[in-house]
């Protein structure tokens, strides 16, 4: 068992002669930064759900959009050839936490929205079945933007 603490030693005496005293002490401000986010307001995280392009890295969903002239999946299917990857670009039906905005790409009169997104489930006919979360590159089309290339 440890000893009492000296009534007349400093604090300072205390951390040091004090093995779990001294524990305790380093550890309120490891405690503090965990117990943070339980302050903070408990509003739920928004989740979209729908058919999404998704790519490994920003790179690919650009090179995506510099490849795509209207047809996703030759898109798709020529950067997964590049990347000797079948699965670094896809089509998928996701339910995704939308991150930071990186980037827009421009390819013709086509421009994409690139954004990090963390998928979390993956949307079935039985619903939405919960996955190992993963974080990739979403690609969205945005309409109206004319004759600017890259």
């Amino acid at each position: 068992m440890c000893e009492p603490i000296d009534p007349k030693a400093t604090e300072v005496d205390a951390v040091l002669t004090h093995p779990p005293l001294s524990f305790a002490i380093r550890l309120i401000p490891l405690l503090a930064v965990f117990a943070a986010p339980l302050c903070a307001s408990a509003q739920p995280a928004e989740y979209e759900v729908g058919a999404s392009l998704v790519c490994d890295t920003q790179s690919q969903a650009e090179r995506f959009v510099a490849l795509f002239s209207g047809d996703a999946h030759a898109a798709i299917d020529a950067v997964n050839a590049e990347e000797h990857d079948p699965t670094a670009c896809a089509l998928i039906n996701a339910a995704y936490l939308r991150g930071s905005h990186v980037g827009t790409a421009r390819h013709g009169d086509n421009a994409f929205e690139i954004v990090r997104i963390l998928v979390v489930g993956i949307d079935t006919p039985v619903g939405i079945q919960a996955v190992q979360p993963s974080a990739v590159f979403l690609a969205v089309r945005r309409q109206g933007i004319r004759g600017v290339t890259r």
